[in-house]
């Protein structure tokens, strides 16, 4: 078995993060299916870190999107 590199699974969760947006949930599980259905990987313990970095960005993209509307609307009072 092979090393598991972090790049790899970070580069690989930002890619589906931006090309299903509208399917990427702060939910673990979700993302599980998901990474199921569109990544090609035998390994189980990939596809659970591929889906556990996409739960935490998706978080953490939601938060930031939400702090930028705040700051927008701070701006144009």
């Amino acid at each position: 078995m092979g090393n598991v590199y972090t790049k790899d699974i970070k580069r690989v969760a930002k890619e589906l993060y931006e090309k299903f947006k509208d399917q990427v949930s702060p939910d673990f599980s979700s993302n599980k299916k998901l990474v199921d259905a569109y990544v090609d990987v035998q390994s189980k313990k990939v596809k659970n870190r591929i889906a556990g970095y996409l739960t935490r960005y998706a978080k953490l993209s939601k938060e930031q999107a939400s702090k930028e509307e705040v700051i927008e609307e701070e701006s144009e009072e």
